[in-house]
């Protein structure tokens, strides 16, 4: 990868996080989908606490929610983006530009970052004001554990937008696992409280270690009696993360090339007269 690759890449999602402030309905639905939900439950569940853990289940929320708005982000917002390119054409496109593919995948890591920082922030501020949660006392944890998040899930996401057979399949296809995702990963309740069988399994998704390694920067050591080996376990936390980010990496360029190569224009005109008729 190259400068101007980068540079042409954070352009691209500069330019692009820019366009979804602009566009309204883009924008409330988004912070509808997202923040509106999240201070909605937050009123709901008031100041009660989690049982036996004597943390608020605003506390709880706040953490999983961010979590999660890495993970949808990465995992369902962008598979479902990429199927949207390829449908249009853009990855078509990509095959006659130098340096095409490198700067797409940068530009489509900046435009997730931004959301993820602008929800980020919208989530914490709502949790301090309508839960009374408490902000981290670990910033640097916090910073750390939802950059590698971020990096662990979007090459994944790509991956998956270019497997997925049309944007409509991806959001139906996503949303089950997620739902599952979301209850057994430790990230609304604490993952001791399921099955064993189901804390092993996990343990195998980056949903877990990064909820964990957020759980870290907002709640006191007297938690880790709810948390698998009585430990943060923040080197574990970064030694999953980095694996699913260099795995991501691996594979997501060359099924990206490989959707190019085998991208054509009478395909891309075939597939546009279905849409239509």
């Amino acid at each position: 990868m190259n400068v101007r690759a980068l540079r042409i890449g954070v352009r691209r999602g500069w330019r692009e996080q820019l366009h979804l402030v602009k566009d309204r309905r883009e924008l409330i639905t988004a912070l509808i989908g997202t923040v509106g939900v999240f201070a909605l439950l937050i009123l709901w569940i008031g100041d009660g606490q989690v049982e036996e853990t004597g943390v608020s289940q605003g506390t709880f929320m706040t953490i999983g929610f961010l979590a999660l708005t890495v993970f949808s982000q990465g995992l369902t917002t962008l598979p479902v983006a990429i199927a949207n390119d390829r449908e249009d054409g853009t990855l078509l496109r990509l095959r006659t530009v130098p340096g095409g593919i490198p700067a797409y995948l940068i530009g489509r890591v900046v435009t997730a970052l931004c959301q993820i920082v602008v929800q980020g922030v919208l989530i914490l501020g709502t949790g301090v004001a309508l839960g009374g949660v408490r902000p981290p006392h670990d910033w640097l944890t916090m910073a750390w554990v939802l950059l590698l998040g971020t990096f662990a899930v979007v090459p994944l996401g790509v991956a998956i937008g270019c497997l997925v057979p049309s944007p409509k399949a991806a959001g139906a296809m996503l949303g089950l696992p997620m739902m599952v995702l979301m209850v057994t990963s430790g990230v609304m309740l604490p993952v001791t409280f399921m099955p064993e069988v189901v804390q092993w399994i996990s343990q195998a998704f980056p949903l877990y270690w990064q909820g964990l390694g957020l759980r870290a920067a907002f709640m006191p050591d007297a938690m880790l009696a709810v948390e698998i080996g009585q430990s943060w376990r923040l080197p574990w936390v970064g030694a999953a993360l980095a694996t699913w980010t260099v795995a991501g990496m691996l594979l997501a360029p060359g099924l990206i090339r490989r959707v190019t190569r085998r991208e054509s224009g009478s395909r891309l005109a075939e597939r546009q007269l279905v849409a239509q008729g």
